[in-house]
């Protein structure tokens, strides 16, 4: 089975998301009977690499909500995140760009590391409060996961890849994605958002027995 993933590194439901599809793998068994393919897709394509408010802050203002809505509903998204086993630390959080890291993804992805460099990515940004638009940060990350310290550097430091993350999003564009966690089975059946556990199981058992479609 083929799965495609159209995420953002800064987007929380996308990380509970991939938590619930993995979840929903071991509940199937079908986690060694799978192939995950990432793509990138920037929910703010105008970041900034830092910012002086904190998320409750920004949230507030992108939202027209009261600094006091915005924690609530930050919240909940990190009791979300608590059902599946996620730490969310909010409030050490670093909203940032996070076009760097998905160029660093494509060339993880070509040294059959990209799942791994996305979840040290989510969870280093949710989780271990890092700047993950910091390139010695990425530079880190991608070690951590096998990678080649030096050659993500290189990497970071250069444009490469730019045109493999501007692909991506022009092939959401396309399918009318405008919105993720997007996922694809098999080039077909679709699950949008972070969608509980068994929503993930129906499709897959669903399509158990049948032969890889790619896109």
């Amino acid at each position: 089975m083929k799965i495609d993933i159209w995420s953002d590194y800064g987007c929380p439901f996308c990380y509970i998301g991939e938590r619930k599809l993995a979840l929903a793998l071991q509940k199937t068994g079908m986690t060694e009977n799978v192939e995950i393919v990432f793509h990138s897709y920037e929910l703010d394509p105008n970041a900034k690499k830092s910012y002086d408010e904190n998320i409750n802050q920004l949230i507030a203002k992108k939202y027209g909500m009261s600094i006091e809505q915005a924690t609530a509903a930050n919240q909940n998204i990190i009791n979300a995140a608590r059902e599946v086993a996620l730490a969310f630390n909010f409030d050490k959080l670093q909203p940032t760009n996070t076009f760097d890291a998905h160029r660093l993804s494509h060339y993880a992805k070509e040294q059959g590391k990209q799942k791994p460099y996305t979840e040290a990515v989510m969870k280093g940004y949710f989780t271990d409060s890092l700047n993950i638009s910091d390139f010695e940060v990425l530079a880190d990350m991608a070690a951590e996961v096998g990678l080649d310290r030096a050659e993500a550097l290189r990497i970071l430091e250069s444009s490469a890849f730019t045109e493999a993350v501007r692909q991506d999003e022009s092939n959401a564009y396309s399918r009318q994605i405008n919105g993720v966690p997007y996922f694809l089975f098999n080039g077909k059946e679709v699950i949008n958002g972070a969608q509980s556990v068994d929503t993930f199981v129906a499709v897959i058992e669903g399509l158990k027995d049948e032969v890889d479609i790619k896109i």
